[in-house]
This record gives structure tokens, sequence and C-alpha cells, in this order.
């Protein structure tokens, strides 16, 4: 399985927006951008697809930005890397030229549908919330103090 750039900065901006899910402000796309080392122009292209997904909403103006549609705890991998790598999650093709003795069946059967379905339900069972908290326990942002 091969996951695009777009969909790698489309799950890394996700984070990014879901870290500051409790702020007034929106975040905007330069902050993105500057953030995670991506074009802006770039990362517009994904934002359009997260927009299009439902997944952000856009703020215009001066002080604009983007913002979870959603709480992060109700937005999944799958549901970032879905509206981004749609070719992704196509089903593998059963067909094979003249095949008269039902491999591609067989092997849609036992092989590619269980993988395609393996592949989907671990990314559903992984909400961006989890990401989220993942990254600030490893940054030391988990709110916990410790004092020696």
């Amino acid at each position: 399985m091969r996951i695009s750039s777009k969909g790698r900065y489309g799950l890394a901006s996700m984070i990014l927006l879901g870290q500051k899910e409790k702020e007034a402000e929106p975040t905007a796309i330069l902050a993105v951008s500057e953030k995670c080392g991506i074009s802006k122009i770039y990362l517009e292209q994904v934002f359009t697809l997260l927009k299009k997904a439902e997944l952000v909403h856009s703020v215009k103006g001066a002080g604009g930005g983007y913002r979870l549609a959603k709480p992060s705890e109700d937005i999944t991998a799958y549901d970032i890397l879905y509206a981004i790598e749609s070719t992704l999650f196509e089903k593998t093709d059963t067909s094979l030229p003249g095949d008269e003795s039902h491999l591609g069946e067989i092997m849609q059967k036992f092989v590619f549908h269980p993988l395609d379905e393996m592949v989907s339900q671990t990314l559903k069972n992984i909400s961006l919330a989890q990401l989220i908290q993942e990254v600030r326990q490893r940054n030391g942002q988990d709110g916990f103090m410790f004092f020696i």
C-alpha cells in the first residue's frame, strides 16, 4: 500500500488543526504550511479535498483559516485518507483475461477482499483524537507536570 504525499500531508494537517480545535481562531493555511514544510499552494489543494469531504470549514478574511468541521473524536484516519486518496480504496479488479478456472474469483475472495476490508477497518479504528493525543504525549504536552 502506498499513500501519496498528498495523503500524508492531509493527515499531518488535520492533526495540526486538531491540536488547535479548542482555540477560537481558525488556523491559517500558511501556519500549517510553515509547520509542515509544505508548499502553501500544494496544501491548498489538500484542503480543497478536505473541505469537499466536509472534514474542515474555511473562514474567510484577514483572520481566516481552517477549523475541523466536527470533533476530532468523530474523524478517523479513514475519513481523511478517503477524502484525499480515493484510489487507495478502490476494490481490486476481479477479472483475469480468459479466466476459466475461477482464479480471479478465488483471489478476490481469499486475498483481495479480506485485505481491502482489513485496511479499511484498521483506518476506521484510528481517530484523529488518538493521533493528536499521541503527538502531545511524545512532545511532552499531555498536560502533566512533573516536579523533582
